[in-house]
């Protein structure tokens, strides 16, 4: 596990051991309460993996009211899709289900200017790792619209309205508020930035949806982006933006415990791994909350709260609380194993994977992206 001494926090980097309810209060953020039933139904609300909002009432007075509203959000097209990206992917389906029109921003500019890839590169990645794992998850290409940052639409108006509003941003934000928000920054990132709060409130303009609530379904280590598209949207005098909403997630951890980057492949499952694939880097790479021996897992029992294979049954791949309670007792008290929790996860994941992928083979991509 990586020593808090070594923590980082920014939109770029995360490491270390991250206070995430302390990030609440100093984001001030509010926890989510009560909420329609229709939420409970979905596990990332039940489970309060998804804890946290802004301004969340607007859109569910919406939905009762059966109003137009938007779901925003947006895809670094780096690596792998793996587990973790399910996250949004899945909030996507979700708000999607409950009337929200989809806006999904492909970060191809911002991968140019931070991680140095090609736009056809970016591209390529995108439809590939992206796109047909969010179709083959359930996304539906009805009001649903995908774009590339640096190529909006062929619609000229629509194309016209996005880049003005991007341009006339840059005038509503200084320096010392970018270095506030980022700490380090450089010319690309103040470009990546304006580029995303035009992503998140260009839904509102007169060309696509027009004033309604916009809700933008993040990780905590993205709010700095929310807080800096909020401020910019109150201070624009030529439209009038609805507050901008949004709900936190918590971050799904890496194989070992630490953070799951695109970069280290021993660090995430793909979706595109074979169930072979995926059953050595759990067998090998999950991080165990069991004990040394045998003998003192049986007497004093393991920790399922630090155990990966047991926090990945928790965010996705055992839905029924009452076995997943089961399966937490009966490894705390040391009757189940760290093999054995690791099998039933492996178990699980062929499943998923096997039904995912065919389904991923049948995506047609051309069915969802605006240009």
């Amino acid at each position: 596990m990586v020593e808090k001494k070594e923590a980082v926090f920014n939109p770029w980097e995360v490491k270390g051991n991250i206070n995430f309810d302390k990030l609440v209060k100093q984001f001030g953020l509010k926890k989510i309460e009560k909420l329609p039933d229709e939420f409970n139904e979905n596990v990332l609300f039940r489970r309060k993996t998804i804890y946290a909002h802004r301004d969340l009432p607007r859109v569910l007075t919406a939905i009762k009211e059966k109003k137009n509203f938007a779901m925003m959000t947006g895809l670094m097209p780096s690596g792998k899709f793996h587990i973790g990206h399910m996250m949004v992917a899945q909030q996507m389906i979700f708000w999607q289900n409950l009337g929200a029109k989809i806006y999904i921003a492909v970060a191809d500019v911002e991968s140019y200017n931070a991680r140095n890839m090609s736009l056809k590169e970016a591209r390529e990645t995108a439809i590939e790792e992206y796109i047909k794992n969010y179709a083959a998850l359930g996304l539906k290409p009805k009001n649903c619209h995908i774009y590339f940052q640096s190529n909006r639409s062929k619609n000229v108006e629509q194309a016209n309205a996005y880049y003005r509003l991007q341009n006339l941003l840059a005038r509503h934000a200084t320096f010392n508020e970018f270095k506030a928000v980022y700490g380090s920054i450089s010319p690309g990132k103040m470009i990546a930035s304006l580029l995303q709060a035009a992503d998140m409130l260009h839904p509102q303009l007169p060309e696509f949806e027009d004033k309604c609530p916009v809700i933008v379904p993040v990780g905590i280590d993205q709010d700095p982006h929310l807080r800096l598209a909020r401020d910019m949207s109150k201070r624009i005098k030529e439209y009038k933006f609805d507050t901008l909403a949004s709900t936190y997630h918590k971050l799904m951890p890496g194989l070992g415990g630490g953070k799951m980057s695109s970069s280290d492949s021993n660090s995430y499952i793909a979706l595109t791994d074979t169930p072979k694939e995926a059953a050595r880097k759990i067998s090998k790479y999950a991080f165990s909350g069991g004990k040394a021996t045998l003998e003192e897992h049986r007497k004093k029992g393991g920790n399922p709260d630090i155990d990966i294979s047991f926090q990945y049954l928790k965010y996705y791949f055992e839905q029924d609380d009452h076995e997943l309670q089961n399966i937490y007792d009966d490894y705390k008290s040391g009757k189940l194993l760290s093999g054995e929790l690791k099998k039933i996860l492996i178990d699980k994941l062929k499943v998923f994977l096997e039904k995912h992928q065919s389904k991923r083979d049948k995506v047609d991509v051309n069915k969802f992206i605006d240009n």
